[in-house]
Protein backbone atom coordinates (compact mmCIF):
# COMPACT_ATOMS: atom_id res chain seq x y z
CA UNK A 1 0.00 0.00 0.00
CA UNK A 2 2.72 2.69 0.12
CA UNK A 3 2.12 5.72 -1.99
CA UNK A 4 -1.78 5.22 -1.20
CA UNK A 5 -3.86 7.90 0.33
CA UNK A 6 -6.33 6.46 3.23
CA UNK A 7 -8.92 7.55 0.78
CA UNK A 8 -8.21 5.55 -1.66
CA UNK A 9 -7.94 2.72 0.04
CA UNK A 10 -10.13 -0.34 -1.09
CA UNK A 11 -12.12 -1.08 2.07
CA UNK A 12 -13.29 -4.40 2.46
CA UNK A 13 -16.38 -4.16 4.92
CA UNK A 14 -16.90 -7.69 6.37
CA UNK A 15 -20.60 -9.20 7.74
CA UNK A 16 -23.56 -11.28 7.94
CA UNK A 17 -21.99 -15.13 8.54
CA UNK A 18 -23.73 -18.28 9.47
CA UNK A 19 -24.34 -16.85 13.61
CA UNK A 20 -27.59 -16.02 14.66
CA UNK A 21 -26.45 -12.19 14.54
CA UNK A 22 -26.46 -12.60 10.79
CA UNK A 23 -28.94 -10.19 9.69
CA UNK A 24 -27.79 -7.91 12.41
CA UNK A 25 -24.19 -7.81 11.47
CA UNK A 26 -25.40 -7.22 7.59
CA UNK A 27 -27.42 -3.86 8.83
CA UNK A 28 -23.91 -3.15 10.99
CA UNK A 29 -22.22 -3.50 7.75
CA UNK A 30 -24.78 -1.14 5.39
CA UNK A 31 -24.15 1.46 8.47
CA UNK A 32 -20.24 1.20 8.29
CA UNK A 33 -20.01 1.65 4.00
CA UNK A 34 -22.39 4.50 4.47
CA UNK A 35 -20.20 6.30 7.39
CA UNK A 36 -16.81 5.13 5.70
CA UNK A 37 -18.06 7.39 2.36
CA UNK A 38 -19.12 10.13 4.42
CA UNK A 39 -15.82 9.91 5.73
CA UNK A 40 -13.88 10.01 2.46
CA UNK A 41 -13.55 6.99 1.45
CA UNK A 42 -14.11 6.12 -2.17
CA UNK A 43 -13.64 2.35 -2.59
CA UNK A 44 -15.53 0.30 0.57
CA UNK A 45 -17.42 -2.97 -0.53
CA UNK A 46 -19.87 -4.84 1.91
CA UNK A 47 -18.78 -8.59 1.44
CA UNK A 48 -20.90 -11.45 3.00
CA UNK A 49 -18.91 -13.89 5.32
CA UNK A 50 -21.33 -16.54 4.80
CA UNK A 51 -20.50 -16.11 0.63
CA UNK A 52 -19.19 -19.64 -0.63
CA UNK A 53 -16.28 -17.62 -2.40
CA UNK A 54 -15.68 -15.33 0.10
CA UNK A 55 -12.35 -16.52 0.91
CA UNK A 56 -11.05 -16.02 -2.57
CA UNK A 57 -12.56 -12.69 -2.67
CA UNK A 58 -10.51 -11.34 0.17
CA UNK A 59 -7.04 -13.01 -1.20
CA UNK A 60 -7.43 -11.97 -5.07
CA UNK A 61 -9.77 -8.46 -4.42
CA UNK A 62 -6.70 -6.22 -4.02
CA UNK A 63 -8.45 -5.02 -0.71
CA UNK A 64 -6.21 -2.80 1.74
CA UNK A 65 -7.88 -3.37 4.81
CA UNK A 66 -10.65 -5.16 6.06
CA UNK A 67 -13.79 -3.29 8.97
CA UNK A 68 -14.84 -6.37 10.83
CA UNK A 69 -18.40 -5.67 11.31
CA UNK A 70 -19.66 -8.86 12.55
CA UNK A 71 -21.29 -9.92 15.11
CA UNK A 72 -21.04 -13.53 17.03
CA UNK A 73 -19.64 -16.86 16.64
CA UNK A 74 -17.15 -16.60 13.49
CA UNK A 75 -16.81 -12.70 13.36
CA UNK A 76 -16.57 -11.45 17.27
CA UNK A 77 -14.68 -14.79 18.74
CA UNK A 78 -11.51 -14.27 16.72
CA UNK A 79 -12.01 -16.51 13.78
CA UNK A 80 -12.41 -13.56 11.11
CA UNK A 81 -9.51 -11.72 12.91
CA UNK A 82 -7.30 -15.09 12.56
CA UNK A 83 -8.10 -15.56 8.96
CA UNK A 84 -7.36 -11.82 8.38
CA UNK A 85 -4.21 -12.30 9.64
CA UNK A 86 -3.59 -15.42 7.28
CA UNK A 87 -4.50 -13.41 4.46
CA UNK A 88 -2.22 -10.87 6.09
CA UNK A 89 -5.08 -8.00 4.94
CA UNK A 90 -4.71 -5.38 8.52
CA UNK A 91 -8.42 -5.34 10.13
CA UNK A 92 -10.11 -3.22 12.48
CA UNK A 93 -10.62 -3.60 16.26
CA UNK A 94 -9.81 -6.31 18.85
CA UNK A 95 -7.34 -9.00 17.58
CA UNK A 96 -7.61 -12.34 17.37
CA UNK A 97 -6.85 -13.29 21.39
CA UNK A 98 -8.79 -10.51 22.89
CA UNK A 99 -11.33 -11.43 20.57
CA UNK A 100 -11.75 -14.74 21.87
CA UNK A 101 -11.68 -14.14 25.64
CA UNK A 102 -14.36 -11.20 25.23
CA UNK A 103 -16.75 -14.25 22.93
CA UNK A 104 -16.32 -16.92 25.69
CA UNK A 105 -18.59 -15.17 29.13
CA UNK A 106 -16.81 -17.84 31.34
CA UNK A 107 -13.14 -16.77 30.26
CA UNK A 108 -13.58 -13.03 30.67
CA UNK A 109 -15.28 -13.11 33.84
CA UNK A 110 -12.17 -15.05 35.18
CA UNK A 111 -10.69 -11.76 33.28
CA UNK A 112 -12.77 -9.48 34.84
CA UNK A 113 -12.28 -11.43 38.60
CA UNK A 114 -8.56 -11.18 38.05
CA UNK A 115 -8.77 -7.26 37.46
CA UNK A 116 -11.02 -6.75 40.32
CA UNK A 117 -13.94 -6.14 38.34
CA UNK A 118 -17.28 -6.97 40.26
CA UNK A 119 -18.75 -10.09 38.38
CA UNK A 120 -22.14 -11.91 39.13
CA UNK A 121 -21.59 -15.34 41.14
CA UNK A 122 -21.96 -18.09 38.39
CA UNK A 123 -21.06 -21.42 36.89
CA UNK A 124 -20.41 -22.94 33.46
CA UNK A 125 -21.85 -25.81 31.95
CA UNK A 126 -20.99 -27.61 28.93
CA UNK A 127 -22.11 -30.48 26.86
CA UNK A 128 -22.51 -33.70 28.47
CA UNK A 129 -22.23 -32.01 32.15
CA UNK A 130 -24.40 -33.76 35.07
CA UNK A 131 -26.87 -30.95 35.67
CA UNK A 132 -27.32 -30.49 39.71
CA UNK A 133 -29.92 -28.43 40.21
CA UNK A 134 -29.44 -27.89 43.87
CA UNK A 135 -25.92 -26.96 43.19
CA UNK A 136 -26.85 -24.49 40.72
CA UNK A 137 -29.23 -22.98 42.85
CA UNK A 138 -26.74 -22.81 45.59
CA UNK A 139 -24.27 -21.02 43.76
CA UNK A 140 -26.35 -19.06 41.41
CA UNK A 141 -29.94 -18.71 43.83
CA UNK A 142 -33.63 -19.35 42.39
CA UNK A 143 -33.64 -16.30 40.06
CA UNK A 144 -30.87 -16.59 37.98
CA UNK A 145 -30.12 -16.17 34.16
CA UNK A 146 -29.37 -19.23 31.37
CA UNK A 147 -27.08 -18.12 28.45
CA UNK A 148 -24.75 -19.11 26.20
CA UNK A 149 -21.71 -18.48 26.96
CA UNK A 150 -20.26 -17.59 23.84
CA UNK A 151 -23.57 -15.62 21.65
CA UNK A 152 -24.93 -12.31 22.19
CA UNK A 153 -27.50 -10.25 21.42
CA UNK A 154 -29.85 -11.97 23.72
CA UNK A 155 -30.31 -15.17 21.67
CA UNK A 156 -31.22 -18.31 23.59
CA UNK A 157 -31.39 -16.19 27.21
CA UNK A 158 -33.91 -16.87 30.09
CA UNK A 159 -34.89 -15.60 32.82
CA UNK A 160 -35.52 -18.35 35.52
CA UNK A 161 -37.42 -17.38 38.26
CA UNK A 162 -37.96 -20.99 39.95
CA UNK A 163 -35.76 -24.71 39.87
CA UNK A 164 -38.24 -25.93 37.98
CA UNK A 165 -37.40 -24.00 34.65
CA UNK A 166 -33.77 -24.31 34.96
CA UNK A 167 -33.57 -27.62 32.78
CA UNK A 168 -35.95 -25.87 30.08
CA UNK A 169 -33.32 -22.83 30.40
CA UNK A 170 -30.73 -24.82 29.71
CA UNK A 171 -31.33 -26.67 26.91
CA UNK A 172 -32.72 -23.64 25.15
CA UNK A 173 -29.25 -22.25 25.75
CA UNK A 174 -27.50 -24.84 24.46
CA UNK A 175 -29.38 -24.62 20.91
CA UNK A 176 -27.04 -21.92 20.39
CA UNK A 177 -23.51 -23.89 21.53
CA UNK A 178 -21.51 -26.08 23.61
CA UNK A 179 -21.47 -24.37 26.68
CA UNK A 180 -24.07 -22.41 28.85
CA UNK A 181 -23.35 -20.16 32.00
CA UNK A 182 -26.00 -19.64 34.73
CA UNK A 183 -25.59 -16.62 36.79
CA UNK A 184 -27.55 -15.26 39.73
CA UNK A 185 -29.87 -12.58 38.93
CA UNK A 186 -28.37 -9.19 40.07
CA UNK A 187 -31.27 -6.74 40.61
CA UNK A 188 -30.76 -2.74 40.00
CA UNK A 189 -30.36 -0.70 37.16
CA UNK A 190 -29.22 -1.57 32.93
CA UNK A 191 -26.85 0.28 32.07
CA UNK A 192 -23.99 -0.21 29.01
CA UNK A 193 -20.56 1.89 28.98
CA UNK A 194 -18.72 2.18 25.12
CA UNK A 195 -15.34 2.62 25.32
CA UNK A 196 -13.31 4.39 22.37
CA UNK A 197 -9.35 4.63 21.94
CA UNK A 198 -6.26 3.64 21.19
CA UNK A 199 -3.31 3.54 24.04
CA UNK A 200 -5.36 6.45 25.95
CA UNK A 201 -9.05 4.67 26.10
CA UNK A 202 -12.38 6.82 27.18
CA UNK A 203 -15.42 5.91 28.07
CA UNK A 204 -18.47 7.27 26.51
CA UNK A 205 -21.83 8.42 27.89
CA UNK A 206 -23.40 5.69 29.66
CA UNK A 207 -26.83 4.40 28.21
CA UNK A 208 -29.55 3.50 30.65
CA UNK A 209 -31.61 0.38 29.42
CA UNK A 210 -34.71 1.53 29.95
CA UNK A 211 -37.51 -1.77 28.86
CA UNK A 212 -40.80 -2.15 28.51
CA UNK A 213 -42.93 -2.73 31.34
CA UNK A 214 -44.18 -5.99 30.00
CA UNK A 215 -40.41 -6.96 29.37
CA UNK A 216 -38.26 -8.70 32.19
CA UNK A 217 -35.12 -7.68 30.57
CA UNK A 218 -33.44 -6.69 27.47
CA UNK A 219 -34.57 -9.15 25.19
CA UNK A 220 -34.61 -9.43 21.37
CA UNK A 221 -37.83 -8.06 21.56
CA UNK A 222 -36.42 -4.96 22.94
CA UNK A 223 -33.10 -4.71 21.41
CA UNK A 224 -33.39 -3.36 18.13
CA UNK A 225 -36.74 -0.82 18.47
CA UNK A 226 -36.29 3.16 18.45
CA UNK A 227 -33.48 4.00 20.64
CA UNK A 228 -35.10 6.97 21.90
CA UNK A 229 -38.10 4.53 24.05
CA UNK A 230 -35.42 2.38 25.47
CA UNK A 231 -31.91 4.60 25.62
CA UNK A 232 -31.44 7.26 28.38
CA UNK A 233 -28.87 9.41 27.92
CA UNK A 234 -26.79 10.27 30.55
CA UNK A 235 -27.84 7.38 32.43
CA UNK A 236 -30.05 8.48 35.94
CA UNK A 237 -27.80 6.53 38.70
CA UNK A 238 -25.77 8.58 41.20
CA UNK A 239 -22.33 10.28 40.20
CA UNK A 240 -20.41 7.91 41.86
CA UNK A 241 -21.63 5.11 39.87
CA UNK A 242 -20.93 7.22 36.76
CA UNK A 243 -17.53 7.71 37.12
CA UNK A 244 -17.41 4.11 38.80
CA UNK A 245 -19.31 1.78 35.54
CA UNK A 246 -16.90 3.94 33.10
CA UNK A 247 -13.76 3.15 34.93
CA UNK A 248 -14.88 -0.25 35.11
CA UNK A 249 -15.35 -0.32 30.93
CA UNK A 250 -11.83 0.86 30.32
CA UNK A 251 -10.51 -2.03 32.63
CA UNK A 252 -13.31 -4.48 30.93
CA UNK A 253 -11.15 -3.57 27.85
CA UNK A 254 -7.53 -3.25 29.20
CA UNK A 255 -8.07 -6.51 30.39
CA UNK A 256 -9.29 -8.56 27.70
CA UNK A 257 -6.47 -6.61 25.61
CA UNK A 258 -9.31 -4.51 23.14
CA UNK A 259 -8.19 -2.18 20.29
CA UNK A 260 -10.30 0.48 19.55
CA UNK A 261 -14.22 -0.55 20.66
CA UNK A 262 -15.57 -1.88 23.60
CA UNK A 263 -19.09 -1.90 24.50
CA UNK A 264 -19.41 -3.30 28.13
CA UNK A 265 -22.95 -3.87 29.70
CA UNK A 266 -23.49 -3.41 33.43
CA UNK A 267 -26.15 -3.70 36.36
CA UNK A 268 -26.10 -1.12 38.98
CA UNK A 269 -27.18 -2.89 42.11
CA UNK A 270 -27.58 -1.19 45.56
CA UNK A 271 -23.82 -1.83 46.15
CA UNK A 272 -22.26 -0.82 42.43
CA UNK A 273 -22.06 -1.78 38.82
CA UNK A 274 -21.99 -5.34 38.26
CA UNK A 275 -20.16 -6.62 34.56
CA UNK A 276 -22.21 -8.95 32.50
CA UNK A 277 -20.36 -9.34 29.33
CA UNK A 278 -17.81 -7.28 27.20
CA UNK A 279 -18.55 -6.72 23.25
CA UNK A 280 -15.48 -6.25 21.24
CA UNK A 281 -17.72 -5.25 18.32
CA UNK A 282 -20.56 -3.51 19.50
CA UNK A 283 -23.81 -3.55 16.53
CA UNK A 284 -23.36 -0.78 14.29
CA UNK A 285 -26.92 -0.32 13.30
CA UNK A 286 -29.11 2.79 13.51
CA UNK A 287 -30.51 1.66 16.77
CA UNK A 288 -27.76 0.34 17.94
CA UNK A 289 -26.28 1.13 21.33
CA UNK A 290 -22.75 2.56 20.38
CA UNK A 291 -23.23 4.59 17.90
CA UNK A 292 -25.78 6.20 20.59
CA UNK A 293 -23.61 7.16 22.13
CA UNK A 294 -21.13 8.40 20.20
CA UNK A 295 -24.14 10.50 18.63
CA UNK A 296 -24.00 12.05 22.92
CA UNK A 297 -20.26 12.98 22.53
CA UNK A 298 -19.48 16.67 21.92
CA UNK A 299 -16.03 15.61 20.00
CA UNK A 300 -16.87 12.40 17.72
CA UNK A 301 -19.34 10.97 15.18
CA UNK A 302 -19.62 7.58 13.45
CA UNK A 303 -17.99 8.60 10.86
CA UNK A 304 -15.06 9.80 12.09
CA UNK A 305 -14.91 6.61 14.75
CA UNK A 306 -15.64 4.24 11.83
CA UNK A 307 -12.28 6.14 10.01
CA UNK A 308 -10.25 6.09 13.08
CA UNK A 309 -10.69 2.55 13.92
CA UNK A 310 -8.94 1.75 10.03
CA UNK A 311 -6.29 4.10 11.10
CA UNK A 312 -5.60 2.18 14.65
CA UNK A 313 -5.71 -1.46 12.56
CA UNK A 314 -3.08 -0.03 10.08
CA UNK A 315 -0.91 0.86 12.57
CA UNK A 316 -0.91 -2.36 14.35
CA UNK A 317 -0.15 -4.28 10.87
CA UNK A 318 2.59 -1.46 11.19
CA UNK A 319 1.49 0.73 8.09
CA UNK A 320 2.29 4.09 9.22
CA UNK A 321 -1.10 6.34 8.58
Amino acid sequence: MPGKSLENMHVAVLAGGHSAEREISLNSGKNVVVALKEAGYTSVELLDTAADDFMVTMATGGFDVAFIAMHGAGGEDGAMQGAMETLGIPYTASGVLASACGADKEVSKLLYAKAGIPVAPGLALEVGDEVDIDHIVEVCGERCFVKPAVSGSSYGISLVHEPSELPAGIAKAFEYGDKVLVEKCIEGTEITVGVYGEDDVRALPIVEIRKPEDCEFYDLDVKYVDPTDIHRIPAQISPENYARAQELACAAHKALGCLGISRSDFIVSEDGPVILETNTIPGMTDTSLYPDEIRHTDDMTFPQVCDSLIRMGLRRAGIAC
